[in-house]
């Protein structure tokens, strides 16, 4: 079975399931004819269990440890089940938190952050974990350079489409047979095409990027 396969029956990306690989949490057969990846009922097996258990939050290396058999499911539950308490502990005191400063009807300007800050830190050294979305921040910073590159390409080519009709229109006679125009323009016109689909794969990996989510465990 072929990874296009596996990606449409699991519902996991090329993208994921190819850094499952690298993550050695996946064991495909190599093909001996062509190399190809082959991939049987085990690697399916092993895939949803993959996607359930990151669904449910559990870092790579528990999943790895599970499939070494040094643990057992149900010592990662318990493991994880403590982990999953004390992010409610924190989210509740961050709901506390925002309780708080919702009855406040002052502007921004009267928000006291730094005496706030000061005591969620004091909070923090006795274990609570508050939401950090800063790295968030940063992720629409990813669209520019494929976004960049992308319009680039397609006014390159978009001109030379418009530069080779201009030419052929003024010059009729010297023109190339009507068949070999059409192949001239088309060729700027695929590039056009492969990179709006290389834009729209780059966009969906982004926002799903399992490798990006690994980094917080």
């Amino acid at each position: 079975m072929r990874i296009n396969e596996v990606e449409a029956q699991v519902g996991i990306t090329k993208k994921n399931i190819r850094f499952y690989e690298e993550q050695g949490l996946l064991h495909p057969r190599r093909s001996t004819e062509n190399g190809y990846r082959d991939y049987g009922e085990g690697e399916l097996v092993a895939l949803r269990q993959i996607k359930l258990l990151r669904k449910l939050g559990v870092p790579l290396e528990e999943i790895r440890k599970m499939q070494a058999g040094t643990i057992t499911l149900g010592d990662c539950m318990r493991r994880h089940l403590v982990t999953l308490e004390r992010e409610q502990r924190s989210l509740e005191q961050s709901m506390e938190l925002c309780r708080r400063l919702k009855d406040r009807e002052g502007t921004l300007e009267s928000l006291d952050a730094r005496g706030l800050l000061e005591e969620m830190e004091a909070m923090e050294q006795t274990g609570a974990t508050f939401l950090n979305h800063q790295m968030g921040d940063t992720r629409r910073i990813r669209y520019v350079a494929p976004a960049v590159v992308t319009v680039l390409t397609v006014l390159l080519m978009g001109g030379l489409i418009a530069l080779m009709l201009w030419a052929f229109a003024i010059d009729a006679e010297e023109a190339p047979p009507l068949p070999l125009i059409v192949v001239l323009v088309a060729l700027p016109g695929v590039v056009i095409l492969g990179v709006l689909a290389a834009l729209w794969q780059r966009v969906k990996e982004i926002q799903k990027g399992e490798a990006d989510d690994a980094k917080n465990y």
